[in-house]
């Protein structure tokens, strides 16, 4: 790695973070739908350049918390209960489509190399990386459908889900307990290892399902709040 690209990985890395950090606010109703999120007095309270809380907008963007208006900038996105319904939704479709078979040994493998990743993870304490890893887990269940269109579509469905899980993780402080996160995804590992499609596809529906509620309280919580 040269210099160039270590500065390029820090500077991406903090945006991520402001990002991250910027979401949780978002999703806890410290702006109000509609409203501008004005870099420069975002810079100014943080004390960082401009340049980096624009990455953070632009991924807050990726995420579908905000949206560019002409002649307005970057304006606040309401998570409403109908439009994380569909996002999870769509990702039910795509992991139970995936497991309606038996995986072969190669896609075992690459999922089974995740979900130690995602055991590895845990152990970190550290939302980010926990949450990283435990999309890249399903994301590699995804995978098993051998669709490049189809990976790249999921990648979209993640941009957006990683700040629920983030807000999720925040809420629940999950990075706290490491044998919570491995606990809710041990089932599904349990059922892919043996090669039960149909029982693997209910496991994912409510591994699925459950987090969308979740998530759906909390959206819920805050709204009432």
């Amino acid at each position: 790695m040269t210099a160039l690209d270590g500065l390029v990985a820090r500077r991406t890395t903090t945006a991520q973070q402001i990002a991250d950090g910027l979401s949780q606010r978002i999703l806890a109703g410290a702006f109000r739908p509609g409203e501008r999120l004005r870099e420069s007095a975002i810079a100014t309270e943080l004390g960082i350049a401009r340049n980096t809380v624009r990455e953070a907008v632009r991924l807050l963007e990726h995420g579908g918390l905000v949206r560019f208006e002409v002649n307005r900038g970057a304006v606040i996105i309401s998570p409403t209960p109908e439009t994380i319904a569909e996002l999870y939704t769509a990702r039910q479709h795509l992991e139970t489509a995936a497991l309606a078979a038996p995986l072969s040994g190669d896609q075992l493998t690459v999922v089974e190399e995740s979900f130690s990743r995602l055991e590895t993870a845990t152990t970190s304490h550290e939302r980010a990386e926990i949450v990283a890893a435990d999309l890249a887990f399903h994301a590699a269940i995804v995978a098993a459908l051998g669709s490049s269109r189809i990976d790249a579509f999921y990648a979209g469905l993640t941009r957006e889900l990683r700040f629920y899980l983030m807000a999720l993780s925040a809420h629940e402080r999950e990075y706290e307990n490491p044998r919570k996160v491995i606990s809710e995804h041990e089932p599904l590992m349990e059922a892919v290892r043996a090669g039960d499609a149909r029982r693997a596809q209910r496991e994912a529906s409510h591994h699925i399902e459950t987090n969308a509620e979740r998530v759906q309280r909390i959206l819920a919580a805050h709204n009432d709040g």
